[in-house]
């Protein structure tokens, strides 16, 4: 996806994140005053919980003028939730309380500071700071020197730094994800490549888990992020309830889950846009390269080269590529068996058509019907089939 590409999904985008702020900002805001007047592609490191010696967990989410309200208070509300599982699974002090606070630099001002805690005190403990979702920080690639220093500093002192879409950038802007693999929102993934060219993006995964470091990606990723998070500090059985308490899956979706594929028509190659335009009325069939040089008049293997430099990729995988797309349409909006979809866009053998359905979305073709076909299952339920083996 290019940049004029991506240009096309900003201004949807921030307009669905008004819409979705505006409703559960409200709602979420007023559950977190009423309890303040009350009083982790995943490393193979061990999942580590805190000690009951401890007093508690600070959770620190990072805020600025561009952070998503819905992550925002979606975070604080899924770490609340959490720790009230954990005292009901093991009783009130068995484990450290969740202490959540909210961190900014206020205009004018020349360092961080705390604005919500929904502890007691000024001492403060950090074990993990959350940077929510945030598109203004893509839209701007100036940096707040005054956070970028904090973030470093409470990195250097042991605190874990996690961030979510476009809160990802800021982290990026650290320098604490160069040399690793990053996730972020896959619409954003070609702009985070040409921003950081030092680290590696990936936004097939959901969540990327370092240890020390946490990216996640998709506008609503807080969740998938939180509940990675929950499992470290409070262990995985807390992790389920909350999980099971708020209706969301369990850590282990990814984002190829819901991308669907994107070609690059804005490469400049008039003469391979109009085969790729011909080749979108023809995802029931494989066409040689051949045939498509033939349409696009040219030496088979002149097309061949200016393909795979225009696209990114062989006709060969560019095909199935639009084919697989076809297979989720037909998936989505048919009752036709699987067999059926198959043959309907050019695979002789069903093994072979799920075999590659899985390798580009993540889901066998059955799954991928069961989340995403209106009303394909009544009784499916995403935490269920996330378990299945």
């Amino acid at each position: 996806m290019n940049g004029e590409t991506l240009g096309g999904y900003m201004p949807l985008m921030r307009r669905w994140l008004f819409s979705v702020d505006q409703i559960v900002f409200g709602e979420m805001k007023r559950m977190l005053d009423r309890r303040s007047q009350q009083r982790l592609i995943q490393t193979k490191r061990p999942v580590k919980t805190v000690s009951a010696s401890r007093s508690h967990i600070e959770i620190g989410i990072v805020r600025d003028a561009g952070t998503s309200a819905t992550g925002l208070h979606g975070l604080a509300e899924l770490f609340t939730y959490a720790g009230e599982m954990a005292g009901r699974r093991h009783g009130q002090g068995a484990l450290p309380a969740v202490r959540i606070t909210q961190w900014q630099r206020e205009p004018g001002q020349s360092s961080v500071t705390c604005t919500y805690d929904s502890g007691a005190g000024d001492d403060h403990d950090l074990a993990v700071l959350v940077l929510p979702g945030n598109l203004q920080a893509t839209l701007d690639a100036s940096k707040d020197e005054v956070l970028i220093a904090w973030l470093r500093a409470m990195h250097a002192r042991g605190v874990v730094i996690a961030a979510v879409c476009g809160g990802v950038f800021i982290l990026a802007r650290t320098g604490l994800l160069t040399g690793r693999q990053a996730t972020t929102h896959w619409a954003l993934r070609d702009q985070f490549s040409r921003e950081f060219p030092d680290v590696l993006v990936e936004t097939d995964h959901m969540v990327i888990d370092y240890g020390d470091v946490l990216t996640a990606g998709g506008v609503l990723a807080w969740a998938d992020l939180g509940l990675r998070l929950v499992e470290r500090l409070l262990g995985p059985r807390v992790m389920m309830d909350t999980a099971r308490y708020m209706n969301i899956d369990p850590p282990g979706r990814e984002q190829r889950f819901y991308s669907d594929f994107d070609p690059m028509l804005k490469h400049g190659d008039s003469a391979i846009v109009r085969a790729q335009e011909w080749l979108a009325g023809q995802r029931e069939r494989v066409i040689s390269v051949a045939e498509l040089a033939a349409h696009a008049c040219m030496e088979p293997r002149t097309f061949l080269r200016r393909f795979t430099k225009a696209t990114g990729m062989k006709p060969l995988e560019y095909q199935q590529r639009l084919r697989i797309s076809r297979a989720r349409e037909l998936l989505e909006f048919t009752r036709s068996s699987i067999g059926d979809i198959a043959a309907a866009i050019g695979y002789e053998d069903v093994e072979s058509f799920r075999r590659q359905f899985r390798r580009f979305t993540g889901l066998t073709p059955s799954d991928y019907r069961r989340r995403f076909a209106p009303g394909a299952d009544e009784s499916y339920s995403p935490l269920a089939a996330s378990m299945t083996p």
